[in-house]
């Protein structure tokens, strides 16, 4: 694994951001995203590096504003789901510039590269959207939940807004021996991260149909994987199956139990190196 030098963002406004990136690997050019108050880090922690371990792939892995190494404003519109497929686009304009990349995002990811591939289709290969979060009539009620934890922070702190989720069930496909972690965004910028999230949600169901109409290998769509689970009110699985519905040619597999998950890597891998 090569850590590679930051990519500098100029966002429209002219906000800047730096964003820490890695490449592993060679071949099949791959962008794997994490999701909210994730990073790499805690995706590696938490068994959520998906693509760990896949030969054949060429992984340009990053932390998303505000996360983890990557800088950010203490602005909430900074981390809406537009500004963060800017900069998506601007790390693939500097790492793999001239050939459409397969996407594998899960979570905040999974919403980053459903954003950028209903306004570019072309630029990706396939897309693998693993426990697509809540969107559109199912958003409400997270968007107060999240507006919630962003007072906390602000009243309480970080590690004591953490430690009131410590005990919060898991959905029944994770891993019951899975660590307990801190998110990896600092204190002064979690409350801006949160209320980002809360500002922000998917194209119309409408728009995202066309990612499965334009774009990908021979530009008639995109091909999607979707990957959810069960039991997770902030993944629901009725969105995963909303996004099937919508986009055409797309596949669904929908895992209950931690054996099923973790056989999500496996089915990646077939994915992505079927179609190379």
């Amino acid at each position: 694994m090569v850590n590679g030098p930051a990519v500098r963002v100029t966002r429209r406004g002219g906000t800047r951001v730096s964003l820490a990136l890695d490449r592993r690997g060679a071949g099949v050019p791959t962008v794997q995203l994490h999701g909210l108050t994730s990073s790499r880090r805690r995706d590696v922690a938490l068994g959520m590096d998906f693509t760990a371990g896949i030969d054949g792939l060429d992984v340009i892995r990053y932390d998303a504003a505000g996360h983890g190494r990557s800088d950010g404003p203490a602005d909430p519109e900074a981390y809406t789901w537009p500004r963060l497929a800017e900069d998506l686009w601007a790390v693939l304009d500097v790492t793999v510039p001239d050939e459409p990349v397969h996407g594998v995002g899960q979570s905040m990811g999974t919403a980053t590269l459903i954003t950028a591939a209903c306004a570019h289709p072309e630029r990706f290969a396939s897309l693998t959207l693993v426990i697509p979060p809540t969107a559109w009539s199912l958003r409400a009620e997270q968007r107060e939940e999240y507006l919630r934890s962003a007072d906390i922070v602000d009243k309480y702190g970080r590690d004591t807004f953490a430690e009131g989720t410590r005990d919060e069930p898991l959905p029944p496909a994770v891993d019951p021996a899975r660590p307990f972690t801190y998110p990896d965004v600092t204190e002064e910028l979690l409350p801006a991260v949160f209320r980002g999230a809360a500002m922000t949600d998917l194209p119309p169901a409408e728009t995202v149909a066309e990612i499965g109409r334009r774009g990908g290998p021979d530009g008639t769509g995109v091909p999607v994987q979707i990957l959810a689970w069960v039991g997770d009110p902030s993944h629901p699985v009725e969105v995963a199956r909303m996004l099937h519905g919508a986009v055409g040619g797309s596949t669904l597999s929908v895992a209950e139990t931690p054996d099923e998950a973790a056989r999500w890597p496996d089915m990646i891998r077939a994915w992505i190196l079927g179609r190379d």
